[in-house]
């Protein structure tokens, strides 16, 4: 007898794991967002919800977590792309019956590519404003002045593009992959409505980090 595949070691495990990881990040890109929207107000409030932000001492645990959710998603992603095409090592010459509308579109044919951008994008990100990585300047009443920084990098306008395209690229991948996280869950979506809401959060997710790029190069923040 055949000893039964532990659950996440299954693909449905897999898939599960996939789906859960990937709404979780989505939250978390929501909460950031919110936060990095915050630099409107100017450098004084956005100065002081970083310099609040990165004295809490649960931080450290946070951002450990959010890295293990990552690689979880990460992983386990690129371990079903390779296990599907050790299934099928030759590619289909038709993909699609006779007259039949092709249902693959570009965002779930380039998951994996999306993705693997993402990975690079994460870590010049991370070099660019992480504490301790890039340039940094003091702010008087306390803490870093993340307002001065976050403007200089995006004076560069070869940032800005670089931005621009990868914030393109997170659209994209939250575009199929908010509906097939909440496939891989068992979530209904198979409404317009859910579908439509879907899309909606990929648009307004990626074109929010997008535009503040394109803002700060634009008006240098009013400074």
């Amino acid at each position: 007898m055949h000893r039964r595949r532990p659950l996440l070691a299954s693909s449905i495990g897999t898939k599960l794991l996939i789906g859960a990881s990937g709404l979780g990040l989505v939250g978390y890109l929501f909460i950031h967002i919110a936060g990095n929207l915050v630099v409107f107000a100017g450098p004084a409030a956005y100065n002081k919800y970083a310099f609040t932000l990165e004295r809490q001492a649960v931080l450290p645990l946070i951002e450990l977590a959010l890295l293990v959710v990552f690689l979880a998603h990460a992983v386990n992603a690129i371990r079903m792309y390779l296990a599907n095409r050790q299934a099928r090592p030759a590619a289909y010459v038709v993909k699609r019956p006779a007259g039949a509308p092709s249902r693959k579109s570009f965002a779930s044919s380039t998951m994996i590519l999306s993705g693997l951008w993402l990975v690079v994008f994460l870590v010049i990100h991370v070099r660019a404003f992480r504490e301790g990585w890039g340039t940094e300047y003091e702010w008087p009443a306390g803490g870093r002045d993340l307002y001065r920084q976050e403007m200089e990098v995006f004076s560069n306008p070869l940032m800005v593009a670089f931005y621009v395209l990868s914030m393109t690229v997170v659209g994209t991948h939250l575009w199929h992959g908010i509906t097939s996280g909440c496939q891989s869950l068992g979530l209904d979506i198979a409404s317009p409505r859910a579908r439509l809401a879907g899309k909606a959060v990929a648009t307004l997710v990626a074109g929010g980090f997008a535009f503040i790029a394109i803002w700060a190069y634009v008006t240098g923040g009013g400074q």
